[in-house]
């Protein structure tokens, strides 16, 4: 089964939820990220000069 569950934030790229589990992150402020996103978010927050 698959359910749209909103847009990334970032890029707007679809994201669904597929049989229960979501293809992609969930942030606190109600934020979703596709995984690819999330992971520049992240690579950003460790690196900042890079």
């Amino acid at each position: 089964m698959m359910e749209l569950v909103g847009c990334c934030c970032s890029c707007r790229k679809d994201v669904y939820c597929l049989d229960g589990f979501l293809n992609g992150v969930h942030r606190d402020k109600k934020e979703i990220y596709c995984f690819e996103c999330f992971e520049k978010l992240e690579n950003e927050k460790e690196n900042p000069q890079s």
